[in-house]
């Protein structure tokens, strides 16, 4: 880890003014978690990987300049112990692909396809625990009990099932779910990628919208609303016209402060190649009611080249947000464009957020770059060998299939948390640790101290440090941190010598602890996405991303894909642990915890 004594100050730059959208309601109270109830194995399912995960570097133009030149290789991390640590230490499994697999009752029984990788969302706030993974959700008490779920993604939003098993007619196709609690206005809210399809084909049509679950109450397992945002953007509906629309927003993800919430997606053409770049809205909570206001700033652009996965930051309950400037909602983004190594992030801030509940929005939106240790795409993680009971099958069948590696996608930022005029994040790297002869899966975390100034923007960083073990893969990282400034970071943690486990370092101003096993993996890596039979080269899908998030009681909660040890389906054995930490902050805490 890095001390840095002086910021890299340069000059903010603000983007092309927002746009008014709408939002539109689906259903008012009409969306409720049936109750809990039981699954078990199935034969073999309906093989729809979830969408490619796409190369945004492919995509991507610019790259270093003779003011930022990239450096010639990565440097060395520190290692760090791996250990298993208990006290103020409880988890449950949650969500695993049986579960997504199997979900929904009524007609929606039997619709879901089986899906790699389980895409991650965790929100937790008066008792409730609701994790969503791909397309089913679950919400528990905060011991792991199922108090309603799991329930199909499509049931839920009330959207036609994904694959009607008696007629072979196909329904929505909906991925990339996102949770949030917000403590301020006591609500849950989910949000999910949304993209219309031809019934007997399957294809996409075109259309698209991120749909939005707003909880009514304080309490999930009630009615919630929901609500659609249109981002199609072929000029449709109200929708901008952008360049090979229509699009879709892939991976929307989800912030908010105490005037609005915040999303924001990377944008695709639906039919061609091509890429727009992130679109962030800014959604006043008064929007929901009916009230407020809802702005667009699309296609965003720096100078380096375009914008992509600029992550909205949450704020843990009981923290302070950052009311200059009319209401401030900060963002951090990777700027690694090249698919090489870059030394430099962005953070964004968007001002003015109280007018958003009003319906003349006067909000702004600009970035600042700021100096880092480099970093870039991650290799493929490794795995322990063990029983694979689908590839033995496969290669009794004739096909040579190997030993799947875990995929680590790439570089784009994971998750952002601000408080009291501090902005943390992490991303995933290419880490040499020490004493290690390969390069191996990484991540990279940061600490910056953010001021909103007449002329513009500060960010100052203030600390930042490579989570690296040898022999070791750490794969996408999520960052949390409560009131009181102590965190987790919570990845998955594999490699040569073990099987894909849930992993975890606490964090505070003083950097990182040691790397520590929440939940210990069963067996490799068993699914479809990566064997040649399926498709595939090898690399099982993994990620896309992971959960952390702080609870009202100041706990730390992660939630992080693993091999679990419940029953598996034929064609994959992921699941997921949901971890509680306590920590510094915590209202039943008896120390910070670094007791190792």
């Amino acid at each position: 880890m890095t001390r840095l004594a002086t910021a890299l100050l340069l000059l903010s730059t603000s983007v092309a003014l927002a746009a008014p959208t709408q939002l539109r309601l689906v259903s008012r109270g009409g969306l409720t978690v049936p109750a809990a109830g039981t699954t078990a194995p199935t034969g073999l399912d309906t093989l729809v990987p979830s969408h490619p995960e796409i190369d945004l570097h492919a995509y991507l133009s610019g790259g270093p300049t003779a003011d930022h030149p990239l450096p010639t290789s990565i440097p060395d991390a520190p290692s760090s112990g791996l250990s298993v640590w208990n006290s103020g230490f409880s988890g449950f499994d949650g969500l695993n692909h049986a579960d997504q697999r199997l979900a929904g009752t009524g007609v929606y029984a039997n619709t879901q396809f089986s899906l790699e990788p389980p895409d991650q969302g965790l929100c937790v706030g008066n008792g409730f625990v609701v994790e969503t993974v791909n397309t089913a959700f679950a919400i528990y008490d905060r011991k792991g009990k199922v108090l309603a779920g799991p329930v199909a993604a499509n049931q839920f939003f009330g959207l036609r099932p994904e694959i009607d098993r008696k007629t072979g007619l196909y329904g929505d196709f909906t991925s990339d779910p996102k949770c949030i609690y917000d403590w301020t206005s006591n609500r849950f809210y989910i949000t999910l990628l949304q993209l219309d399809v031809d019934p007997a084909t399957g294809g996409f049509t075109g259309p698209s919208h991120t749909l939005i679950a707003v909880s009514r109450t304080g309490n999930p397992t009630g009615a919630w609303d929901a609500y659609a945002l249109d981002t199609t953007n072929d000029g449709t509906n109200g929708t901008p016209s952008h360049p090979g629309c229509p699009c879709f927003g892939d991976q929307p993800l989800l912030g908010f402060d105490e005037n609005a919430i915040f999303i924001s997606n990377n944008e695709f053409p639906v039919f061609v190649n091509g890429f727009n770049g992130a679109q962030v809205y800014g959604i006043g909570k008064d929007a929901f009611g009916g009230n407020g206001s809802v702005v667009l700033f699309d296609n965003l652009a720096l100078e380096e080249g375009i914008a992509y996965t600029v992550q909205p930051a949450s704020t843990p309950p009981g923290g302070k947000f950052e009311r200059s400037k009319r209401g401030t909602e900060f963002f951090a983004s990777s700027l690694e464009f090249t698919g090489g190594l870059d030394d430099r992030i962005a953070v964004w801030a968007m001002t003015g957020t109280r007018s958003l509940n009003g319906n003349k929005p006067k909000v702004d939106f600009g970035y600042r770059v700021v100096k880092t240790l480099p970093y870039g795409s991650p290799p493929a993680g490794t795995q322990k060998e063990g029983p694979t009971p689908l590839r033995d099958s496969l290669i009794k069948l004739g096909y040579d299939e190997k030993l799947e590696e875990l995929e680590s996608n790439d570089d784009r930022m994971q998750q952002a948390v601000y408080t009291d005029g501090t902005l943390w994040a992490s991303l995933p790297t290419i880490v040499k640790p020490k004493g290690d002869t390969s390069y191996r899966a990484g991540a990279l975390w940061f600490r910056i101290d953010t001021e909103v100034e007449d002329h513009g923007l500060r960010a100052k960083l203030k600390r930042q440090g490579y989570l690296a073990r040898k022999g070791t893969d750490i794969l996408f990282p999520s960052v949390a941190v409560n009131r009181a400034g102590a965190g987790v970071i919570g990845f998955s943690v594999t490699g040569p010598s073990m099987w894909p486990s849930s992993g975890y370092v606490l964090l505070d101003d003083d950097g990182t602890g040691a790397l520590h096993v929440a939940a210990a993996g069963a067996a490799p890596e068993d699914g479809f996405t990566g064997y040649t039979a399926f498709g595939g080269n090898g690399t099982a899908r993994w990620g896309d991303y992971s959960a952390a998030v702080a609870a009202p009681d100041g706990s730390i909660w992660i939630a992080n894909e693993y091999i679990t040890p419940r029953p598996r389906t034929v064609n994959a054995n992921w699941g997921t642990f949901v971890s509680r930490l306590k920590v510094k902050g915590c209202d039943d805490d008896e120390g910070h915890g670094h007791d190792d």
